[in-house]
């Protein structure tokens, strides 16, 4: 079995590095605290997991192949995207005590992966260009799958406590605002791209 590890690995690379909802949501939430940065990480990696098992059985081929299935998928995702980014601008402005206890950080998280339909597509052009053609396609496909959600588990390990340093700057109000606007307005970007995409 001759997986193409090394052009596999940068391709992951460059596609975790570049920042996406997920990227935008759990950095909005590791400023305000290390266990809602955590929360939404593991949200966010549950939600791979999931597009890994599916992917890995072919679900997710099989949607990517119906285009009203994926049409589907790209509107939920935009919708929801659009909503968190709407939350985000509206709470930008209230005290952190009570932004902090509002909603279910893990759900967000979670939701935030599952109906993102890049994300699905990562897993189904990705993985399948790394393959040998000539060995059994499902032993790699888990193998592929679990190496992309071990990598994104690692990159959250190293970034999420790392954003507690951007925490301490954004202690004062108005930066912390400002920041929490500039997340909503890329969400909301985020969600047009999608739909146009």
């Amino acid at each position: 079995m001759h997986i193409a590890w090394t052009s596999f690995l940068v391709a992951l690379l460059i596609i975790m590095i570049v920042p996406g909802p997920d990227f935008v949501l759990i950095m909005g939430n590791a400023v305000r605290s290390l266990r809602k940065g955590t929360e939404a990480a593991l949200g966010v990696i549950t939600g791979l997991l999931v597009h890994a098992t599916l992917a890995t059985l072919g679900l997710s081929a099989l949607v990517a192949a119906v285009p009203t299935a994926l049409l589907v998928v790209k509107v939920i995702g935009a919708l929801y995207l659009a909503y968190v980014g709407f939350m985000t601008l509206k709470t930008a402005n209230e005290a952190t005590e009570h932004r902090q206890g509002r909603g279910n950080v893990f759900l967000r998280g979670l939701l935030c992966d599952l109906l993102n339909p890049k994300v699905m597509l990562t897993f189904l052009s990705l993985i399948p260009q790394a393959m040998d053609p000539n060995s059994a396609p499902l032993p790699q496909a888990a193998l592929l799958s679990a190496v992309t959600v071990g990598v994104f588990a690692l990159f959250w390990v190293i970034v999420v406590p790392s954003a507690r340093q951007l925490g301490n700057l954004l202690s004062k109000p108005k930066i912390r605002a400002t920041f929490e606007r500039v997340c909503g307005t890329a969400l909301i970007g985020m969600a047009a791209s999608v739909l146009a995409a």
